[in-house]
């Protein structure tokens, strides 16, 4: 574990109760890990999109009690967010150096060596599943399994990449303007939640909006053109031996990708579920969707949900309306299998 002077700690209870951020000092730069929870706990460690940080893309799903009593009732969660991307973050001085992918999966080394861990849980979303896949191929005796949503696997497409750097231009030249917004919005949320106009949109996509602004571009735009820069890893995915765990909105951009990734994860330790009405960040617009899956899932390393917390009335899911064949103890438990499941949530 690092000496004092390579973090600082801020006080985070007036922001999210129980929570502490530490800023950690790695070889590859600063960067800002929120904890919560009890250390003596094994680890779950999050990574959030493009241009978000733990609260705008995982608040949705911890804000679920019946997840929360889930995940902090067995393990201490460590938000990594991308260098620049925390809650009030100063810009990205322009003469540090610039990042790539592979160095936000060594940065990601430094934490785990900062508060002494050995082998993590791992969740992330599209940007930042990326990272921690990268993360497991390269140190596959630190990660216990994967969950990750709407992940990305493959380089970027030439529309992806076309598409990025006129976002990488328009931060440039205008910061996050209305028009980037949009364009973020548009690869984290489905149609139905966006709306036609502000005025019809929904709560957290509004929510999401608001957040933005307090990004600064030159951080955001960092983080893109790394993730801009990302080479296929497709086949350092069949190398993965931890059980991993696919969710994907069935309106999210990078649906395809998803299936592509599913198809190169080991099929005795991997399994795919896909949300319909729904977009990348199924965290967010409907956390409820992963409730059943990550429970099952977790089950087969031992864990589970204290037994107060049964299936919510409010939750749209009930064992009936999956495939009950994922969620068997062969399948989430030693075997797991890659069964392609469809879950229904209304809108």
């Amino acid at each position: 574990m690092a000496d004092s002077s390579d973090s600082v700690s801020i006080d985070m209870e007036t922001i999210s109760p129980g929570g502490k951020e530490h800023v950690i000092k790695t070889a590859f730069g600063s960067v800002s890990v929120a904890v919560f929870g009890d250390p003596d706990k094994p680890a779950l460690v999050t990574y959030p999109d493009l241009a978000l940080n733990y609260i705008s893309c995982f608040q949705g799903l911890f804000f679920c009690p019946e997840a929360f009593s889930l995940l902090l009732h067995n393990f201490c969660i460590y938000h990594i967010n991308p260098p620049g991307h925390e809650l009030g973050a100063a810009m990205i001085k322009p003469d540090d150096p610039v990042l790539s992918v592979d160095d936000l999966a060594e940065q990601i080394v430094g934490v785990l060596d900062y508060f002494g861990l050995g082998s993590v849980m791992c969740m992330g979303v599209t940007a930042g599943a990326y990272i921690l896949a990268l993360f497991a191929i390269k140190y596959t005796h630190r990660v216990l399994g994967l969950i990750l949503v709407s992940p990305l696997c493959k380089a970027p497409s030439w529309t992806e990449w076309l598409y990025n750097k006129v976002i990488s231009n328009l931060l440039y030249f205008y910061g996050m303007c209305s028009l980037v917004k949009e364009f973020l919005l548009m690869r984290y949320f489905s149609k139905e939640v966006r709306g036609n106009s502000q005025i019809l949109e929904s709560d957290i996509v509004h929510a999401c909006r608001r957040l933005l602004d307090e990004r600064q571009s030159p951080n955001v735009l960092r983080f893109l053109e790394a993730i801009n820069g990302r080479r296929d890893i497709s086949e350092g995915l069949k190398k993965l031996q931890c059980r991993s765990l696919i969710v994907v909105g069935e309106n999210s951009p990078f649906h395809a990708e998803a299936l592509h990734m599913t198809s190169k994860l080991d099929r005795r330790c991997s399994a795919l579920v896909e949300v319909q009405a729904c977009g990348s960040m199924v965290t967010e617009e409907q956390p409820h969707a992963m409730l059943i899956p990550m429970e099952y899932f977790l089950m087969g390393y031992g864990f589970y949900r204290p037994s107060q917390f049964s299936v919510s009335p409010r939750s749209p899911l009930s064992p009936t309306s999956i495939s009950p064949e994922l969620f068997s103890p062969e399948s989430m438990g030693l075997k797991l299998k890659p069964i392609k499941t469809r879950i229904s949530v209304k809108v």
